[in-house]
């Protein structure tokens, strides 16, 4: 029920027809007596800079949620960003600071961390390969890096934005030990494929999985099936894995501390969830 009280976030990017977030939130709200919805807001890029504005006007605004195509247009219309945002070059969470200014972050890198850690991965210490420097590959890199792991090496087909993303983590992570323009997976404790590669039938696959060891551990961060043609030549190895999905669940909590809200667990919120396609 959606009364004068309700306080509001706003689920910002369009389209808004693929949107699952609602239907993750919406029913844990609901369940607690959390007076607090999560409402799709479908904004054009074109007058997305106004509108973020103006939302943030409302007086019963508790946050917004942030997807595509404004994750990376967000962070040049914050007051303040945290430096996983910074480092990832884009911004998926926004509430207001004490002073009433915008500031913001970014979770995807986060829910892909809490997963690995979750599973037993150590990752103080790490040498980590990331494989794809677009939005999800940059956030899972930074987040990365705020973990403490001692090696990082990134591989994207289009340069620019590869070197970009290193120079912002060693900006941010002088200790950090940045490496660019190789896939190759073997000598790495965590891989990852940050690519779209395993969308679509046929994709090949994102780097060679005859060079990862057993004992790496394989993340995705393609969610069109649970075991993706990585995941599965990964497995046959006997590798420890993380699927796509577990990303999206584990990310979940982090934005309710972010918007100081009752905190939960990924099980809780995969029990309650109500998606529908």
């Amino acid at each position: 029920m959606i009364s004068g009280k309700t306080q509001l976030i706003a689920h910002l990017g369009f389209p808004t027809e693929s949107f699952r977030a609602p239907m993750i939130y919406n029913p844990y709200f609901e369940k607690h007596g959390i007076d607090v919805t999560v409402v799709p807001m479908g904004c054009r890029a074109e007058d997305y800079a106004d509108f973020l504005r103006s939302v943030f006007r409302l007086s019963n605004i508790r946050g917004a949620l942030v997807t595509m195509p404004h994750k990376v247009t967000t962070v040049a219309l914050l007051d303040e960003v945290h430096t996983t945002a910074a480092v990832a070059g884009s911004c998926n969470a926004v509430r207001l600071n004490a002073e009433g200014g915008l500031v913001g972050d970014m979770f995807d890198g986060e829910g892909f961390v809490r997963g690995a850690l979750r599973k037993g991965q150590v990752l103080e210490g790490a040498r980590v390969l990331v494989v794809g420097s677009g939005g999800v590959g940059s956030a899972i890199a930074a987040s990365m890096a705020k973990a403490g792991v001692a090696t990082l090496a990134l591989y994207d087909n289009h340069a620019p934005t590869m070197s970009g993303l290193a120079d912002r983590l060693r900006q941010h992570y002088p200790a950090l030990e940045v490496s660019t323009g190789s896939k190759d997976p073997a000598g790495f404790d965590v891989v990852v494929n940050a690519t779209p590669l395993g969308m679509k039938e046929g994709d090949p696959l994102p780097m060679d999985v005859d060079r990862i060891a057993p004992s790496t551990f394989v993340g995705e961060v393609v969610m069109k099936q649970e075991i993706t043609p990585f995941l599965a030549a990964a497995r046959e190895k006997g590798c420890r894995f993380q699927v796509g999905t577990d990303m999206l669940f584990e990310q979940i909590p982090a934005y309710l501390e972010f918007f100081g809200l009752r905190p939960t667990t990924p099980e809780e919120l995969r029990e309650v969830a109500r998606i529908s396609y």
